[in-house]
C-alpha cells in the first residue's frame, strides 16, 4: 500500500508560524522532500527533528520526482516542503502532486503560511475575486504579453517579484494597466521589516526607479473597473420584437417582453415599431 504525501507550509518569515500540526507531522514522516535542503535542515534543527532528506526543485524533477515516488510506492510517508510557503504554490512540487494523484497515491496538504493570502489580506485591495498571477517572466517581450492578456481582468491580480526585477516589472505594469491603478507593495511579508505600501503603479514605478529595493514583493494590483454595458436602443428593441413575433407572440406582447429585456419605454418601443411597420 502507498504512502502518503504532505505538503506542509514553511513559514515565509517568522518561525512562530510553525503550527504544531507541521511540526508533529514533520516528525512523524519516513522522509522529507526539500526545495534547498540546507534551508530545510535549519528549520528541522529548530524542531530538534531528524530525518532522511530528498532534495526537490525545479532544476531536478526529473531525478528528484521518481525518488520521492519510489518511496512513496514502497509504503513510505513523505512530507513536501518549500525554503517558505505553501508547497505547490507557484511550486513545481505542483507537478508531483499531479503525479501522486495520477497513480492514485494520497495526498495531504496542511494549512498554513502563504504570502499571496497573507498579501491579499493586508493589501486594502478588494478581496472578494483574485487572480494569482505568479512570477512575471523574466523575459520583456513575454512578461508584456502576459500582462496585456490581464489588460482586462477585473479581478484584483497578484503577482511575486524579485528585487532585482521589480523595477522593471512595475515599469511594464504601470505602463500596461495605467499609472493611476492601485497597487499594494507587500515586502518581506511576517519579518523584521515587513512594509506594506499602498500606492499607484505610476508612484510606484518612478519610486524604485531610483531606489534598489530590497526584499521580496508580493504585487497586489487592483483590477479594472467594469466596462458599462451600451444601452439598448429602439433599433435592438425593434429586432427583438421582430424575433418575437416570428415566435408566434402578439404585438403587444413581442413590445411587452423586449421593453422588459431591454430596458427601454415600452410606449414609445410601441411608437418605434409602429412607425417603421409604415
Amino acid at each position: 500500500m502507498a504512502g502518503t504525501l504532505y505538503l506542509v507550509p514553511t513559514p515565509i518569515g517568522n518561525l512562530g508560524d510553525i503550527s504544531k500540526r507541521m511540526a508533529d507531522t514533520l516528525a512523524q514522516v519516513d522522509f522529507v522532500a526539500a526545495e534547498d535542503t540546507r534551508v530545510s535542515l535549519k528549520l528541522l534543527n529548530h524542531l530538534d527533528i531528524k530525518k532522511p532528506m530528498l532534495s526537490y526543485h525545479r532544476h531536478n524533477t526529473q531525478t528528484g520526482g521518481p525518488q520521492v515516488l519510489a518511496r512513496l510506492r514502497a509504503g513510505e510517508n513523505g512530507a513536501l516542503v518549500t525554503d517558505a510557503g505553501m508547497p505547490a504554490i507557484s511550486d513545481p512540487g505542483e507537478e508531483l502532486v499531479a503525479q501522486c494523484v495520477e497513480e492514485g497515491i494520497p495526498v495531504v496538504a496542511l494549512p498554513g503560511p502563504c504570502a499571496l493570502v497573507t498579501a491579499l489580506a493586508v493589501s486594502g485591495q478588494p478581496t472578494g475575486r483574485f487572480t494569482f498571477e505568479g512570477f512575471p517572466a523574466m523575459n520583456k517581450k513575454n512578461r508584456r504579453a502576459h500582462l496585456e492578456s490581464l489588460r482586462g481582468e477585473e479581478r484584483t491580480m497578484i503577482f511575486y517579484e524579485a528585487p532585482h526585477k521589480l523595477a522593471a516589472t512595475l515599469e511594464d505594469l504601470a505602463e500596461t494597466f495605467g499609472a493611476d491603478r492601485p497597487v499594494s507593495l507587500c515586502r518581506e511579508l511576517t519579518k523584521l521589516h515587513e512594509e506594506v505600501v499602498r500606492t499607484t503603479l505610476g508612484q510606484a514605478a518612478e519610486h524604485y526607479r531610483n531606489t534598489p529595493p530590497k526584499g521580496e514583493f508580493v504585487l497586489v494590483v487592483r483590477g479594472a473597473q467594469p466596462q458599462a454595458e451600451e444601452e439598448a436602443t429602439l433599433e435592438d428593441g425593434l429586432a427583438l420584437v421582430e424575433r418575437l413575433r416570428e415566435e408566434d407572440l402578439s404585438l403587444r406582447d413581442a413590445v411587452k417582453r423586449a421593453a422588459k429585456e431591454l430596458g427601454l419605454s415600452r410606449n414609445q418601443l410601441y411608437d418605434y415599431v409602429l412607425k417603421s411597420e409604415n
